[in-house]
């Protein structure tokens, strides 16, 4: 790409994220750039066979993990039809999540699953699926230059655009960059659907190296996320009587909650921001063949929570009744918390067909600053002193495989020599057996240092936690039948000292607000049942899965996990004008059933359990279609097709309505040359 061409498309980009020039004239000037620019400096001197020569199969994507595995070839980039018109393929965490009903918003992992990080952690996690992990970046290995594209609208309110660009140095070297940007607008509360609600924005630049004799390797990235969002509260319900809301007797309408644009909200002038820098580099130096290899790896990152609320009075001079307390000042809300991270890990490993280990010794340097505003007017100021600490962890794995026999083993442990029951670890192990296979998982982890300490301008809380304990059997088993594909996971956990945040139980007055994080002493078990069934008849599909849970109901204070949660989708596939398009459409149903959901305080950022507010069983149907060109995928979809079948709406999050039925399309273009 040449620098005049560069500029140019950078200037694009600038135009559109100011709102200076409308996004269609935009998109089409990219497109253009991104196709001339690559093969710019070779259109004269290829010819049609040598130009067929690049494409899907010439591109392949390689990650951390294939470094530490010592794959050098990768795996091919992902030109399937399937996710594409799927919201959860959208981001970087493609799990089941909770969510405040529209893209962009706080989410947390829908069914439980344990912890593996151990140590300082800061314990905001609520945009981690939007901001990148620069464990998993994707790098190269391109024969050619390979761009990629893609913008995804579902009118009015989310909004999808990436670009990535990355070129090869013979096959010793590969660097590139992407640009992302999601957005979403207000549905609730808003007398225009333009206005924003969230904003995201996300720049990596990235570089991958071999040597000739493939004997040093080495992965590096650099990233910087921002993500904004207008926090609104939820809905305000409307009472039929003058009971306060969470008391035994009070009863809320909810039936009258899903006129959108014309609903009040608690919060008018609340916003969170969260800002993530990260540096990673991985590299590897090759000292007996394959049977040892050193490696080291280098990552700091940055992690910046801000809050800010300037209307916690109203005009009569009555407290915004969101808030359960304005501790610090009435004239403003701002709490900033700020975490840094500094971590080296040195290690060996090794691999063979049948045997491949790894061991290493990592540490860690951490520090923690929080800051809030008090007093009117609000001066910023520190609320904590800051937490300052290192920490050394140990860790390895090892696998053995024949045909299809195998046994795995992996595991970290944080050691406390002066205190050996805060010992942090966790130990898995895995057998093999054909479709069969059983694993056994042992986790011992700290609290979070927001678990651990927090003061703002509505919450403030000191605690002392002892290590929550998981211990898990796992049983999967899959297998393809002909055209049918069957897979079941059956899990078992225990659970000791587990962690949650809730309202005060013992509260008679107040059972709406968070009161903080609690401590369950009692032992209890969760189990789940994951079940896939996937059958096609000739160009028809039909991919089913469903997980339920035991456990976690209404009648656990500590964990709450929906009994059902299923997804279903019936489609049509085939090629047609001679195999130039390939294409889908189908039907795609998500089912979730009753349950007394998390309520969400913007404020802390964390989710957490309540007992006032139960959504109803929640089914989502969405009729699709899709279709790919050569390099290019394209979809139209219509969500939530089935709305009024029986209610006009339904909820995500206590008061925070879902999106209404809408339409969705998208664009994904690949270039090879």
């Amino acid at each position: 790409m040449s620098d005049s061409l560069l500029l140019s498309l950078c200037d694009a980009l600038r135009g559109w994220l100011a709102g200076r020039w409308p996004w269609p004239p935009v998109v089409a000037a990219l497109l253009v750039l991104a196709t001339l620019a690559p093969g710019r400096s070779q259109a004269q001197i290829l010819d049609d066979s040598t130009r067929n020569r690049y494409g899907a199969r010439t591109t392949f994507v390689l990650k951390e993990r294939d470094l530490l595995r010592e794959d050098t070839v990768g795996r091919l980039i992902d030109t399937t039809l399937t996710r594409l018109p799927q919201p959860r393929y959208w981001t970087h965490d493609t799990t089941f999540q909770q969510d405040l009903g529209n893209f962009g918003t706080a989410s947390r992992p829908l069914l439980w699953e344990p912890n593996l990080h151990l140590g300082a952690r800061p314990g905001r996690q609520v945009f981690d699926k939007y901001a990148r992990d620069g464990a998993d970046v994707k790098y190269y290995d391109t024969r050619s230059p390979y761009t990629f594209f893609r913008f995804h609208q579902g009118n009015p309110y989310e909004q999808v655009f990436e670009f990535s660009y990355a070129r090869s140095l013979k096959k010793r070297f590969n660097a590139g960059f992407d640009y992302e940007r999601f957005g979403s607008n207000k549905a609730v509360a808003v007398t225009n659907t333009k206005t924003g609600l969230a904003e995201h924005s996300n720049f990596l630049l990235f570089a991958r190296y071999q040597s000739l004799n493939n004997r040093y390797r080495a992965m590096a990235n650099f990233s910087t996320a921002r993500h904004t969002v207008a926090e609104q509260g939820g809905i305000v319900p409307q009472v039929k009587d003058t009971l306060k809301i969470g008391d035994k007797t009070g009863e809320v309408d909810l039936t009258q909650l899903f006129d959108y644009q014309r609903e009040v909200v608690s919060l008018t002038q609340a916003k969170n921001r969260d800002s993530r820098d990260r540096v990673r580099l991985l590299h590897s130096y090759r000292l007996l063949g394959r049977g040892l290899t050193a490696f080291h790896s280098f990552d700091w990152s940055r992690q910046l929570n801000k809050y800010t609320d300037d209307a916690l009075v109203s005009a009569a001079g009555a407290p915004n009744r969101f808030y359960p307390a304005l501790r610090l000042s009435t004239a403003a809300t701002d709490d900033r918390a700020e975490f840094r991270q500094l971590e080296n890990t040195l290690g060996v490993m090794g691999n063979s067909n049948t045997v491949d280990y790894r061991l290493y010794a990592r540490q860690r340097s951490y520090s923690l600053t929080t800051r809030v505003a008090s007093g009117q007017p609000a001066v910023l100021g520190e609320a904590l002193p800051e937490q300052r600490g290192a920490q050394l962890f140990l860790g390895g794995t090892a696998a053995f495989r024949y045909r299809q026999y195998a046994i795995e083993t992996a595991g970290e442990i944080k050691p406390d020599l002066k205190n050996p029951a805060s010992t942090e670890y966790w130990l898995r192990g895995r057998a093999v057996l054909g479709f069969l296979s059983g694993e056994l998982l042992l986790t011992s982890v700290s609290p979070t240092l927001t678990e651990q300490q927090l003061r703002g301008n509505h919450f403030a809380w000191n605690t002392s936690f002892r290590n929550s304990q998981v211990q898990q059997v796992r049983v999967r088993a899959a297998r393809q039948l002909g055209r049918h594909y069957l897979e079941a996971v059956g899990t078992g956990a225990n659970l000791t000292n587990y962690l949650y945040y809730s309202v005060n139980p013992a509260s008679e007055t107040d059972r709406v607000h968070l009161a903080g994080p609690y401590q369950r002493d009692e032992t209890f078990q969760v189990g789940t049942l994951m079940g896939r069934y996937r059958v096609n008849v000739g160009h028809l599909f039909f991919d089913n899965q469903a997980t339920y849970t035991a456990g976690a109901g209404s009648d656990n204070p500590a964990l709450r996990v929906p009994a059902l949660v299923g997804e279903s989708r019936l489609y049509y596939q085939g090629s047609v004008f001679r195999n130039a398009l390939f294409g889908q459409v189908g039907v795609q149903g998500y089912f979730q059933s009753r349950w007394q959901a998390y309520d969400y305080s913007p404020s802390t950022q964390q989710f957490f359990v309540q007992d006032h507010f139960t959504i109803r069983n929640v089914p989502v149907v969405d009729v699709f279609m899709s279709a790919d060109i050569k390099t290019v995928g394209v979809f139209v979809k219509v969500a939530y097709v089935n709305q009024f079948l029986p209610q006009n709406g339904y909820f995500a999050t206590p008061y925070y309505a879902a999106l209404p039925r809408r339409v969705q399309f998208g664009l994904r273009w690949q270039f090879f040359n």
